[in-house]
């Protein structure tokens, strides 16, 4: 691929990413990410998942943030799946569809990591609320 073409992607992506877990995320993960040997990782990242994955069509961002609450679950990222959970509201789901895409999770995944995943979300909401980003019910 040539560099125009790399170019075009990473900003598809870096719009993309900014739009789903927000500006000052993406702000602070290219700033520590800056670094000679951190800089292809967030230039990879950014190109396929958020340039690539996330502008398909064929799913909604809303239906792509659902997966990746459960698949985050599935592979105990915590880190990630609070990053995402605030993805999810950012792209319409309520609390009730994360809650039981996390409940579909924790049939499937087992247990301990769906307990994880609730205490992980529920921080999060709380969080949203606390900044006035969220209305719980």
């Amino acid at each position: 691929m040539d560099t125009s073409a790399h170019q075009t992607l990473y900003e598809t992506g870096l719009e993309m990413r900014k739009k789903v877990v927000g500006e000052d995320y993406v702000a602070n993960a290219l700033e520590k990410g800056s670094g000679h040997f951190m800089r292809p990782l967030q230039q990879f990242a950014t190109e396929s998942a958020w340039g690539t994955i996330w502008t398909r069509p064929g799913l909604s961002h809303r239906d792509r943030s659902l997966l990746n609450l459960v698949m985050l679950t599935a592979m105990s990222k915590w880190t990630e799946l609070g990053t995402h959970v605030r993805g999810a509201v950012r792209n319409g789901c309520s609390e009730v569809e994360i809650r039981e895409a996390l409940l579909q999770a924790s049939a499937y995944c087992g247990l301990p990591s769906g307990m994880e995943a609730f205490r992980v979300a529920d921080r999060v909401l709380n969080e949203m609320q606390e900044k006035g980003e969220l209305v719980r019910g």
